[in-house]
């Protein structure tokens, strides 16, 4: 072998060597070689526009008061621009929903950025998904039996457990966060809502966590007080998530100003409007998509490579003010950093038997972090109706990865909403500990006196 053919195949080592001197980016026992530990592939794609997954970020910064950065990513210059004019070019890695936008609208497109594999867990997240992937199942459509703590099903063999690994994912032990809210009209005006949110997690903790057995078993709680604007301000959201169906899935009670009272809210779910967002966000659109499976049948499609957004930290930042996010028709797209990944897509299809007013929705997964990124939304009609697009930013203070903003376009009004903006207040603060006594009825009958 010559000298030069010695080198190349030396170098093309390294990103495999370096996993294997890194413990954290070895597979456990109940998962196939070649995975990382939460069941993505841990490879270059074929052409090295994805790289390698060697690690992630390593755990660091503060529990509180820091906004999403990383110096060397937010320094990037873009690779190429995809644009009205040039689309069709990447289509076939486009979810419809980005081909829409872009053949609408001759100022919309994507930058489109070097890829970078930031996502990673803690041990005991890796420890206890290679378990799960040993012992967890799922039973019908809602109900996970024998999964603990980490991602229950790295390996899916259906659609509905890579939904699920969406749920469940680990993102720290408990967080406040402020959630910014903004309807925005075709000709750009918008209507601005503030929102306090507090969740307590269950299942994916280090404290106690609740094991899902025989589809029982809680897995988070969920308190949001409106603070703005005046006819919303004091209105009260609280729910109780466990595994299972209906009323047995999900506990959850509603205060609003007008009544006076906490009511229980069985409406607090599906496609219902969430409230204050004029119908522009239903209950289940939250976090991507959030509540219970069983109005819909779950068809795992496969994995493909996608230009979806990633590592957000521009756009969640705090140099970026609310007013710079809104344009005409859709978000200002100078913000959004897109990034080359590969994703598992997801089809839901309503059942025969139930409703919904999405009759498919497609979702794009996150094989690095479980994160729904995408989704198409169609209509009764077939007709794409809504878009959701959420911008994923890492978290190394927890080794964790979410959503922020996410954005939902109306294709058929115009108008679109963009939901989970901090950039003007305080960033996530996830050194909060609240007590399980804090997410009850009484606990926000009290909240309601004050």
């Amino acid at each position: 072998m010559h000298m030069r053919s010695i080198v190349l195949a030396l170098l093309a080592l390294l990103p495999a060597l370096a996993a294997a001197d890194d413990l954290s980016a070895a597979p456990g026992p109940g998962l196939a070689p070649g995975l990382t530990p939460v069941g993505a592939e841990q490879g270059a794609n074929k052409d090295g526009t994805i790289p390698a997954w060697t690690g992630g970020h390593a755990r660091s910064g503060k529990l509180s008061g820091e906004f999403p950065h990383d110096a060397q990513i937010d320094g990037d210059k873009p690779l190429f621009v995809i644009t009205h004019d040039n689309y069709s070019r990447y289509a076939d890695h486009l979810s419809e929903g980005h081909k829409e936008l872009l053949r609408r609208f001759p100022d919309y497109k994507l930058n489109v950025y070097p890829t970078h594999r930031t996502v990673s867990y803690p041990d005991f997240i890796y420890k206890a998904t290679a378990a799960n992937a040993a012992g967890c199942k799922l039973l019908g459509s809602d109900e996970p039996d024998g999964c603990k703590q980490g991602f229950p099903f790295p390996q899916p063999k259906s659609g509905a457990e890579v939904i699920w690994n969406h749920k469940l994912k680990w993102r720290g032990e408990a967080v406040v966060r402020f959630n910014n809210q903004f309807i925005a009209q075709p000709d750009g005006s918008y209507q601005q809502t503030k929102i306090l949110e507090k969740v307590k997690f269950y299942y994916a903790t280090t404290k106690n966590p609740v094991t899902l057995k025989n589809g029982e078993g809680e897995f988070l709680r969920y308190l949001s007080q409106t603070l703005s604007p005046a006819r919303l301000a004091g209105t009260f959201i609280l729910l109780q998530d466990k595994a299972g169906l209906g009323d047995s899935g999900r506990a959850a009670w509603l205060y609003t100003p007008g009544l006076k009272r906490l009511r229980r809210a069985p409406t607090v779910q599906y496609d219902n409007p969430y409230e204050g967002t004029d119908g522009n966000q239903f209950y289940d659109q939250v976090d991507m998509f959030n509540g219970a499976l069983d109005r819909y049948n779950w068809k795992l499609v496969g994995k493909k490579e996608f230009y979806l957004p990633y590592n957000s930290n521009r756009i969640a930042g705090n140099t970026v003010k609310f007013r710079d996010l809104i344009r005409p028709h859709h978000i200002n797209q100078e913000l959004p950093r897109y990034e080359l990944h590969r994703y598992w897509v997801v089809e839901a299809t309503v059942k025969p038997s139930a409703n919904h007013t999405f009759k498919l929705r497609r979702f794009y997964v996150d094989e690095d972090s479980w994160n729904v990124e995408a989704v198409d939304c169609y209509d009764n009609k077939d007709q794409l109706y809504k878009f959701q697009e959420g911008h994923l930013v890492t978290t190394p203070s927890v080794q964790a990865a979410t959503t922020v903003p996410e954005v939902i376009y109306d294709l058929a009004s115009g108008r679109y909403i963009v939901t989970a903006a901090f950039n003007e207040d305080q960033p996530y603060d996830l050194a909060v500990t609240p007590s399980d006594d804090e997410f009850t009825p009484g606990a926000v009958q009290k909240l309601t006196n004050k």
